[in-house]
């Protein structure tokens, strides 16, 4: 019994992490390489599983975005024909804590080509049973708590050229008024204006910025590197998730190839910096 309370203990260590700045006013919660609380000063700044709006906290969207139904869930690329549904499999796979202390933590994702992933969707809302994707690849994502921000840093490698889409997926807390607003490019937006989408993301094209204004009088400023798009999303107005992606998909015909797809030749690196103030 003691022998089994042990193991449950480290098990629930390893899935649950805690971070922290080196001044104490930030804390981050990670649990199974989820980001789930980035609280600064007390405050909570990431929307919660329990509350209405989205089941996560944030996730990432790969190899590709976008829904695939309408091209029956085929991903065609040089090595052939792939099997995905929405926003990639990338989800559908565990991450492995690499490394942590009190700063950073470290997990990843490794895939080897033609794998069979088991697809959650399957069959309330997809047809496709398994997964598939024609390359070996490794995924890391590393998160570090600073005085003044947090970093997600994204790292990709492959053995061979491979096509992908990447997006990051985080969720923000908001007030549950709709009165939030954001600055893009020197231009501002409500938060009316992502649930006009009416379940559609709303895309901005060439933005590496973009600030959130609460009605608590804060600013929540997303910096990016290597992604150069952003889209936001929302059906509720409790939260909104503010996406880094690196192309937006074909909504209309749902095709994917290398034309609307990046290419990693070996390693690609991506960053999105998240600051309070």
């Amino acid at each position: 019994m003691l022998l089994l309370f042990y193991s449950t203990f480290i098990n629930n260590m390893k899935n649950s992490i805690l971070l922290q700045s080196s001044n104490g006013l930030s804390v981050v919660k990670i649990d199974k390489g989820e980001l789930v609380s980035y609280q600064k000063e007390g405050i909570e700044y990431l929307h919660q599983k329990e509350n209405t709006g989205w089941k996560n906290t944030d996730t990432e969207m790969f190899p590709v975005i976008g829904p695939t139904q309408k091209n029956d869930f085929k991903i065609v690329t040089q090595q052939g024909i792939n099997y995905q549904d929405q926003h990639g499999f990338l989800r559908e796979m565990p991450y492995v804590l690499i490394s942590s202390d009190e700063n950073i933590a470290v997990f990843e994702k490794k895939y080897t080509k033609n794998t069979r992933i088991k697809n959650s969707k399957y069959p309330k809302k997809s047809t496709v049973k398994h997964l598939f994707w024609q390359y070996d690849f490794t995924f890391q994502k590393k998160i570090i708590v600073t005085n003044h921000a947090i970093e997600i840093q994204f790292t990709i490698h492959t053995e061979i050229p491979m096509p992908f889409m990447l997006g990051y997926h985080p969720a923000f807390l908001l007030s549950g008024d709709g009165n939030e607003t954001f600055t893009i490019n020197n231009a501002c937006f409500t938060l009316q204006n992502v649930i006009d989408t009416k379940g559609d993301a709303l895309p901005f094209y060439d933005v590496n910025t973009i600030s959130l204004h609460l009605n608590s009088g804060k600013n929540i400023h997303v910096k990016t590197q290597g992604f150069n798009n952003v889209m936001l999303w929302t059906p509720v107005k409790n939260m909104v998730c503010i996406e880094p992606i690196t192309q937006y998909p074909d909504l209309e015909n749902q095709q994917y190839s290398e034309k609307n797809m990046r290419i990693c030749n070996g390693i690609a690196h991506f960053s999105v910096e998240i600051k309070i103030y």
